[in-house]
């Protein structure tokens, strides 16, 4: 299964594509919103964990973009951010199938509960494309 990480952190990015590649997970990472586009359409991976503030193209928009895009809008997205969770049930609606919140313990857990998170999706994901679902 294929990640694309967008998160403009390089310790965020290279703690979380070490926990990735642990868990079996092959990665892929983008440093901008606008980098992070071009992968997606280009690798067309299994999910996306997407941070929301990010240079050049912010989060929020780079979501939007994906759900729009027919060649993405099937990519379920994760979204990883310090922003509160008031705001997830609106992250939802534009498209996020999860919402992890940024906290000092990502930092600590080393990941495992975006790994978590990435695994439930991910099985969820292929139960309906068993269906048919799309």
């Amino acid at each position: 299964m294929k990640i694309l990480l967008i998160e403009d952190s390089r310790v965020l990015r290279l703690i979380h594509e070490r926990a990735f590649i642990k868990a079996g997970y092959e990665v892929t990472s983008g440093r901008d919103g606008e980098e992070g586009l071009r992968i997606a359409r280009q690798e067309n991976p299994d999910l996306i964990v997407l941070d929301m503030m990010l240079p050049k193209i912010a989060g929020q928009d780079v979501l939007r973009t994906l759900k729009r895009d027919p060649r993405t809008k099937h990519i379920p997205v994760v979204v990883l951010s310090g922003i509160s969770q008031t705001n997830a049930a609106k992250l939802m609606d534009e498209g996020a199938v999860e919402f992890v919140e940024k906290t000092d313990g990502l930092l600590e857990n080393n990941s495992e509960g975006v790994v978590k998170t990435i695994e439930v999706v991910l099985a969820k994901t292929n139960q309906l494309r068993e269906i048919g679902w799309h």
